[in-house]
């Protein structure tokens, strides 16, 4: 089936024109896609890519995705990255159903493949140390030197590999290596190791095994079982595509994937290592991996962002062999447009300023508000308005400026679904800060109308004060103020890149409905921008996170 037939124009790329090739020759019957992670940290932006593209193709061919964790390193691995990436897939909208798998699950067959390669010369137990390995790997100007142990007869490598897995050996005392080119061009070429020794527990396994495959060869075996038609993965990978074939060509395997790499996500403002993102949880820049500041997927979606917003941003950036870094404000713009759609509006007020209604009664008077402008299916709540209100700080100037249609003296403002106020007076604290307004309504406005056809061109979002939620607010900005945060000078890091504003506390002042908010509602509040309850809301009270502003206001600030 041509993937014309099932998806837009915009999704069609050059993975996909190998794919229709591959059917028309008649080389598959059905398409067979997996995404591989390491159990060894939680998924970013970047794999999210990556899940897009392989169960996309899935999808739209008709075929199979396969989740399947390359275990293969116990000493850094964990059950609790297992469940992250499971929960993180799945999110996305990415189902594997019966399909399942682990590399651990082929041990065995694995090691009887290791053994196959040594009976046909083709693999040999080593006992230079690691070091020694690298001193005589040569560069890629030079060939390497073969280890003195190369020449080791077939039955001394079955008994010293069968000893290995007995525990006999220390770790690092021996390794398996292939038994190919030690002057090979590509140095994934030059001997690479199979098998390592490691006295560790692992979470699937236990202590069933003191020997792990290193990934190169587990991985491409692994695919091999599992029948996976097209092995897509990033372009770091393209140079371990020799030795991948390598192993497929000489092992009786059921089948022979085909490697195919892409160019990796990059983002500006951002770090996808892994090894960096653990740096930012172990020394505590961060408030672990699901920070929202963080780009990992837990992180996104404790932020607000939206499955569909993620994968709307995967297909505009689409794929490509070629290496770029994406704007971080393509990211945001997918997000904006979902959220549009579909968050219920409220009013919040993040810098209260208190006015008095000289005028109004003490009585509670409530009026309609639409959850959403443009989709009457959303409902409406009741917005409460009493004699002592709050509005935002800088919704007020004492002496306005060009331009500035809100609250000043003696100027009229509509209240957002209420009614009209004038401002009468400014009352100030003995240090000349403002401290309260006072205001007078006109009882003709009451639902918003608009009396004797009289233009108002300012309308403000406020709150009760005497029926508000006070809340807090965590204000989330980026996490480093370069675009390019890797790139730091001489005796600098990465670290000295990091935004030390960019996690702002408030107490706020929320409409009522506000509390009837759940963890899976987005909201806009009017305004000021998109943000979601946050799960310390459970323990702390409640607790909202900016997931992002109406506009793109951080690119504008970094260009002025």
């Amino acid at each position: 089936m041509n993937s014309t037939e099932n998806t837009s124009a915009s999704s069609a790329n050059f993975i996909r024109e190998i794919i229709d090739a591959d059917l028309t020759a008649g080389k598959h019957q059905q398409i067979v896609t997996r995404f591989p992670p390491e159990p060894n940290g939680y998924l970013h932006i970047g794999h999210a890519k990556s899940i897009c593209i392989n169960h996309g193709i899935a999808r739209d061919y008709r075929g199979r995705f396969h989740l399947r964790f390359d275990d293969t390193n116990p000493t850094k691995e964990d059950t609790e990255y297992v469940e992250s990436i499971m929960e993180d897939v799945r999110w996305l909208g990415a189902e594997w159903g019966d399909n399942l798998f682990f590399a651990s699950d082929y041990f065995e067959q694995l090691y009887a493949w290791a053994v196959h390669l040594i009976e046909h010369g083709k693999a040999y137990v080593d006992d230079l140390t690691a070091e020694q390995m690298r001193q005589t790997r040569g560069s890629l100007t030079e060939p390497g030197t073969d280890s003195p142990w190369r020449n080791r007869s077939v039955a001394e490598n079955l008994d010293l590999f069968a000893r290995m897995r007995s525990g006999e050996f220390a770790n690092g005392a021996k390794v398996l290596r292939a038994k190919i080119d030690m002057g090979h061009p590509n140095l994934n070429m030059r001997d690479p190791v199979l098998y390592r020794i490691a006295h560790a527990h692992h979470h699937r396994t236990g202590d069933a095994w003191c020997i792990y495959p290193m990934y190169d060869f587990a991985h491409g075996q692994s695919d091999a079982i599992e029948g996976i038609t097209h092995s897509i993965c990033t372009l770091e990978f393209e140079a371990h595509r020799p030795l991948y074939d390598w192993f497929l060509q000489n092992l009786p395997v059921p089948a022979q994937p085909r490697q195919i790499e892409f160019a990796r996500l990059n983002l500006t403002y951002t770090v996808m290592s892994k090894r960096k993102l653990l740096q930012l949880v172990q020394e505590k820049h961060v408030n672990g991996w699901d920070d929202p500041r963080m780009p990992t997927i837990s992180g996104l979606r404790r932020r607000g962002y939206t499955p569909e917003a993620i994968r709307e941003f995967c297909d505009r950036i689409g794929v490509s062999k070629r290496e770029n870094v994406i704007d971080l404000g393509l990211l945001e713009f997918c997000l904006r447009q979902d959220l549009e759609e579909k968050a219920i509006r409220r009013m919040v007020v993040l810098d209260p300023l208190k006015v008095v209604i000289t005028n109004f009664s003490d009585a509670t008077e409530w009026y309609p508000g639409p959850n959403h402008p443009s989709n009457e299916a959303m409902g409406e709540r009741k917005v409460p308005l009493t004699r002592e209100i709050f509005i935002e700080r800088d919704d007020f100037m004492e002496t306005p400026v060009k331009g500035f249609f809100r609250l000043f003296p003696g100027n009229e403002v509509r209240l957002r679904y209420a009614c009209y106020i004038t401002c009468t007076d400014v009352i100030k604290a003995p240090d000349g800060s403002i401290v309260e307004l006072h205001a007078t309504f006109d009882p003709e406005s009451r639902g918003a109308s608009s009396p004797d056809n009289r233009k108002v061109k300012g309308t403000i979002h406020w709150v009760s004060a005497k029926e508000s939620l006070p809340i807090q607010v965590r204000l989330y900005d980026n996490l480093f103020h370069s675009e390019t945060p890797d790139e730091a000078p001489e005796g600098k890091t990465f670290l000295d890149n990091i935004n030390h504003d960019s996690l702002q506390v408030i107490t706020a002042y929320a409409e009522p409905a506000l509390a009837d908010a759940t963890l899976a509602e987005r909201f806009q509040f009017e305004r000021k921008g998109y943000f979601c309850l946050d799960k310390d809301t459970a323990s702390e009270g409640l607790i909202f996170n900016r997931t992002t502003t109406l506009r793109d206001s951080w690119s504008k600030q970094q260009k002025k």
